[in-house]
């Protein structure tokens, strides 16, 4: 139990072993691929319709309607799970009036009773994502979905819900969306909205788009192979097909005319003619253009580099592939990143041995400190992890053109049948560099608050940019992670609209190994304290990262919802002195 006394943050809860479980599963049904290949001259395909679902009300036999509580069985500010028979509801009392909004946050399914709510909206217990009591509209990321809503009515002091049987039994509903006018009309090589990249960032701009109404052609491109998938599974579940890990399914992008272009690279952006130049000498004109490239990994540059079965986690191939070689063979990953951490975890019952090498002396010491760093270095080496810290790769030896030993610059010797590389990214910015678009010296993608580049008409979003953060006296920052890249491609398409609309989220990212899950929200860089509570060893702890007086992130493990409830109020703009945590 936690009392934080001047920002009003009382806490007590702590989520079940079975709910917790949950929580690293997909996020989505199993969907299949949908592969645009662009060969030859048939560069466009022409989309067929598929019915939007109506009224959720429009059956009667669809609809259950139950008396769920007295008026005065909730308070002002409380929620309750109300079951209706055939699902269940998020009952909530808010300035004396009454909401029902599905009870599971539609990206993992958190249960939402266990959240925040604060100012009309209810925030998740696990990653941070808010959304709506009036309309259950997603406000902030990560998911796509939003939460179905109920009717609800008083009648004799008894609060009724009225309610689709099919929506409490999904508990997800897609925002309402148009749909392109006519694609036949197009030239094959024109778009009003061209979007290099297909991760959360591009998807989330392409649907926020046709949420609000642009009915205007939308053409993605990737140098994938798959439909946008959720990248971040690929090292916590690493044998995640790409159809369970799709976040939409492929006849989604034809109900809403979102073309999407697979394993096509641009190489160039010429501004003058608004044009993308693809590797293979296509040209694409655009009139608006948002660049979400992400990042590429970064290699090992030691001696013997070239070996096989020497892997950076990019694709679902790579990931399967590694668990397929990794099965009873010996691992060395190096890097202690959050990708070689979770690699690690992943694979640490599956191999005969895992060995991790890192140059820092302990895992995650710039970003959760020291001694966080240090109690989650333990819960891996009592899974059977052994650690090389504070030494790097001198070569990597092969036999028969396979790895077989890694060779550390301390002296030691590692056996190693497969070897994952986690050792940090680059923005893929590389095809820009004579564009005209402002990049740093890093080789990001500088943007505003409403992620606009210097050039009129383009747009950036994702790990590859950096941006005001609003967090922080807008000083500009990368904050390479799945929620913010949704939240960027939101911003970004907003903008395209002219809507004005400036970021001001607060980042919000979890990582989870051995099934359990540090979350944290906030930007710690340069924190000079760390005040903890809980109990480190029994990994039950908060950690509160502090500059100067003022708490500037929050990192937890088995202590929900503190992470979501800092981030309410550092997203209402209140400052948490330190003495307040202390």
């Amino acid at each position: 139990f936690l009392s934080v006394s001047a920002v009003e943050v009382k806490i007590e809860v702590v989520i079940p072993e079975k709910e917790r479980s949950k929580e690293e599963m997909s996020p989505n049904g199993k969907a299949s691929p949908l592969i645009y290949k662009v060969n030859g001259t048939a560069r466009h395909y022409h989309l067929e319709e598929h019915p939007i679902a109506s009224n959720p009300y429009h059956n009667p036999k669809d609809v259950v309607e139950a008396s769920v509580c007295h008026v005065k069985d909730l308070e002002n500010g409380q929620m309750r799970e109300v079951d209706l028979g055939c699902g269940k509801a998020l009952l909530i009392k808010e300035s004396g009036e009454f909401h029902a909004v599905g009870h599971k946050c539609p990206h993992y399914g958190a249960p939402l009773v266990k959240g925040v709510l604060s100012k009309g909206r209810v925030r998740c217990p696990w990653h941070g994502a808010c959304f709506n009591i009036g309309t259950g509209d997603i406000e902030d990321f990560p998911g796509l979905d939003s939460l179905p809503r109920f009717q609800v009515k008083i009648e004799k002091e008894k609060v009724y819900i009225r309610a689709s049987k099919q929506a409490l039994q999904t508990q997800r509903r897609t925002k309402m969306m148009a749909k392109c006018i006519s694609l036949s009309n197009y030239n094959l090589s024109s778009t009003n909205v061209l979007i290099i990249g297909a991760g959360a960032a591009g998807l989330v701009c392409a649907e926020t788009l046709r949420q609000e109404g642009f009915s205007d052609r939308i053409v993605m491109c990737t140098m994938d192979r798959h439909l946008p998938y959720d990248r971040p599974k690929l090292s916590k579940s690493m044998d995640s097909h790409p159809e369970q890990i799709a976040l939409r399914p492929k006849e989604f992008f034809c109900t809403y005319d979102i073309e999407v272009l697979t394993e096509m690279q641009v190489a160039a952006v010429d501004i003058k003619n608004k044009t993308a130049v693809f590797k293979d000498g296509f040209k694409m004109e655009y009139n608006k253009l948002l660049i979400a490239t992400g990042n590429t990994p970064k290699a090992l540059s030691c001696k013997g580099k070239e070996v096989e079965n020497v892997f950076n986690i990019r694709t679902p191939e790579d990931a399967n592939r590694v668990v397929k070689l990794a099965t009873s063979k010996n691992v060395v990953i190096v890097g202690a990143s959050f990708l070689g951490m979770e690699v690690a975890a992943y694979l640490a019952e599956r191999a005969h041995s895992v060995s991790l090498v890192e140059l820092e002396e302990v895992p995650f010491k710039k970003f959760f400190g020291e001694r966080v760093g240090r109690a989650v270095m333990k819960m891996f080496e009592s899974n059977r992890v052994k650690f090389y810290m504070q030494t790097e790769v001198s070569e990597l030896r092969e036999q028969e053109g396979k790895l077989k030993e890694v060779v550390l610059k301390s002296g030691k010797v590692l056996r190693a049948d497969v070897c994952v590389v986690g050792v940090g990214a680059v923005p893929a910015t590389g095809f820009l560099k004579q564009s005209g678009i402002n990049i740093d010296s890093k080789g990001f993608i500088v943007v505003n608050k409403m992620m606009q580049t210097n050039i009129p008409g383009i747009f950036a979003a994702g790990d590859a940019v950096t941006f005001p953060l609003a967090l922080r006296n807008n000083k500009k920052v990368n904050i390479p992670h799945w929620q913010m890249a949704h939240m960027h491609g939101r911003v970004a398409a907003l903008n395209m609209l002219a809507h004005g609309m400036e970021i001001s989220t607060v980042p919000y990212l979890w990582t989870a190994m051995f099934g359990k899950s540090i979350r944290y929200a906030g930007h710690g860089e340069g924190f000079d304290d760390v005040v903890i509570q809980g109990d480190l060893d029994e990994l039950k702890f908060v950690a509160f990262y502090t500059k100067s007086d003022e708490v500037v992130a929050v990192a937890s493990m088995n202590y929900d919802p503190i992470v979501s409830k800092v981030a309410e109020v550092l997203s209402a703009g209140r400052t948490i002195r330190k003495h307040d945590v202390e």
